[in-house]
């Protein structure tokens, strides 16, 4: 996937600023488990995903992550860039989920087309307004939804995202995306076992209702 592609507002773009970009453009292979973007600290840029995934998380006071939306090939990063927009420090982790390979925009030359582009301004302030529909869509689903809804929901998300009713994910894991403890999300699993929607083995979960999964999700399922 050719980045520029990625970039509704490349067409619009003189020639000087496009040049910018492309002497800018910095290629990455991430490996699975490594952090992209350090939180507010940091500025790595925009990151342009071509193949892979990326999790975008909180960490909170207690110490446990929450994660905030996924970001998949041909999605572009922009919290890792925030350092570029006025008045916002968002601390948020950037960390590859699979082994990525992204494109990495730096903050300065973005920046610079940002000053001088309006349609690229424009598109950044749209992706900024969606993603943090994304954040306050995951914040209103913690305090407002209960955690089986939430477990079951993100079960069928993860589903769909690996293509297999059998994930391979542990208790801890599960924990660390919905910001809870691992204590809490073996409970429920066990809860759901016996219940018949999931089997539960070492290292993994598997789907075995999707019916039932589904219904119990029907308010923590992301239109």
């Amino acid at each position: 996937m050719d980045w520029r592609t990625m970039l509704p507002f490349w067409p619009q773009l003189d020639e000087a600023q496009r040049r910018l970009l492309e002497a800018s453009a910095v290629s990455r292979q991430i490996a699975a488990g490594r952090t992209v973007h350090g939180g507010s600290g940091d500025c790595a840029g925009l990151l342009l995903v071509q193949d892979g995934r990326l999790r975008a998380f909180l960490v909170t006071d207690e110490g446990r992550e929450l994660t905030l939306y996924r970001l998949l090939p041909g999605e572009l990063c922009l919290f890792s860039a925030s350092c570029m927009l006025r008045g916002m420090e968002v601390d948020v982790l950037v960390e590859a989920e699979a082994d990525t390979r992204l494109t990495q925009l730096p903050a300065p030359a973005v920046q610079q087309v940002l000053e001088q582009s309006a349609p690229a301004a424009n598109w950044v302030n749209q992706l900024m307004a969606a993603r943090f529909s994304d954040v306050l869509w995951r914040m209103e689903q913690i305090l407002s939804k209960k955690l089986d809804g939430r477990l079951a929901a993100f079960l069928l998300e993860e589903a769909r995202l690996q293509g297999t009713d059998r994930l391979r994910l542990t208790h801890d894991q599960i924990a660390r995306h919905l910001g809870s403890a691992r204590e809490v999300v073996t409970r429920l699993l066990r809860y759901f076992q016996e219940e018949g929607l999931v089997r539960l083995s070492r290292g993994g979960v598997a789907l075995a209702d999707r019916a039932a999964l589904a219904d119990l999700a029907a308010d923590s399922l992301r239109p």
